[in-house]
């Protein structure tokens, strides 16, 4: 005869009850969902990928989706995806062309080859969770129509409308700001983006790693009249500085953005490089992008802007050059669809001065705030 202490007691009934769990849980019929995916001309040749995506971040990112999967060129368009808890998804297919294991995008990340999105949705910038987000319900299988198509078309996307360009003083008493009504006219094509007053011509790369030619128009930096203290100061002029720009995405889909450009039209002379971090978020329909980063000043730029010459140099404002400066910047890009052709776009940044720059004797104010705000229709 066998006899089982308390504790064996104890025990065996844990295992007991784990067991007919087991059992009770395998006998169950499943309740995991599907999709059932009909793509629209999927193409000739290339490799299908799904990305099922549960969080609105990681949408927008294209990182660290829910679930993948590649499956090659189906000549029907038939596909599924199977095993899928109940909850909110969205999905992006793209066509694979090259085989390469990523989507292929410009130097700005328009993807360059087929997408599509759940919902029919064809988003004009940063994709929105919101508008291709769909419920999967227990045990449902969900079919889904996808047409794949190249963001930028044959061409380029083209959008156009009001923008206004605005920056705080930070010369000698005066308050007001400089702003300027614009034309905000973008083009966005394969390699060629103009943004506003930015331009960007890809030179080489399509995946995490981007190079590009990149250039901007820098306004001039004050005039003679824009305060008593810069009474006799030559006016500065505005120029256009352009050189090299490398975008590299990190992992936890932070985009790290390298460039170093110089005055090309040798007005103001010197150069400037900078680094910045940025990282989309979403938030319902609207897109932030967070930035951080840092600006260096060669000394013949920093002495023409915030300097005062021999020739300038008077008994209340002495001769002075601070040299070569590094500057510290932090801003937020906001981008909203108000419609299917209507765009909402801010950039919003503070840039900290140099310390060799506040002790200029035309500086007042330790740092400037600069904003670009604009809507645009797309055609």
């Amino acid at each position: 005869m066998i006899f089982f202490s308390e504790k064996n007691k104890t025990c065996l009934g844990w295992l007991l009850l784990a067991t007919l769990t087991s059992l009770l849980l395998v006998s169950m019929p499943s309740l995991a969902a599907n999709l059932l995916i009909q793509i629209d001309s999927p193409g000739r040749t290339g490799i299908i990928e799904f990305q099922v995506y549960n969080t609105a971040n990681g949408f927008v990112t294209q990182s660290n989706p829910f679930k993948v999967k590649r499956q090659a060129l189906d000549d029907s368009g038939s596909y599924k995806i199977s095993d899928l808890p109940a909850a909110t998804y969205a999905l992006l297919v793209y066509l694979d062309e090259n085989n390469n294991g990523q989507l292929d995008r410009n130097f700005i990340g328009i993807p360059l080859e087929p997408v599509g999105f759940s919902n029919q949705y064809v988003p004009r910038g940063s994709p929105s969770f919101i508008k291709a987000s769909f419920e999967l319900g227990h045990d449902e299988n969900l079919r889904l129509d996808i047409s794949l198509k190249k963001p930028l078309g044959k061409s380029a996307q083209i959008s156009i409308g009001p923008g206004a360009i605005l920056r705080s003083n930070p010369y000698g008493d005066d308050n007001d700001s400089d702003s300027r009504f614009i034309p905000a006219i973008t083009y966005i094509g394969e390699r060629l983006q103009i943004l506003g007053p930015r331009f960007q011509w890809g030179l080489t790369g399509s995946g995490k790693l981007r190079l590009a030619l990149a250039g901007q128009y820098r306004f001039a930096a004050y005039e003679e009249g824009d305060s008593p203290l810069l009474t006799g100061m030559h006016d500065r002029d505005s120029t256009l500085m352009a050189g090299l720009a490398l975008q590299i995405e990190l992992p936890a889909a932070i985009d790290l953005k390298l460039s170093h450009q110089l005055d090309t039209l040798d007005r103001i002379g010197g150069t400037i490089s900078a680094i910045h971090l940025s990282k989309k978020l979403q938030y319902g329909s609207l897109t932030l992008t967070p930035k951080m980063g840092f600006k260096h000043f060669a000394s013949s730029l920093s002495n023409y802007e915030y300097g005062v010459t021999e020739l300038e140099a008077t008994a209340e404002r002495p001769a002075y050059s601070p040299g070569s400066t590094t500057n510290t910047e932090a801003g937020v890009r906001l981008f909203i669809e108000l419609s299917r052709d209507w765009l909402l776009l801010a950039d919003i940044n503070i840039e900290q001065f140099d310390d060799a720059i506040t002790d200029s004797p035309i500086i007042e104010k330790d740092s400037v705030v600069k904003g670009f705000a604009a809507i645009s229709y797309v055609f």
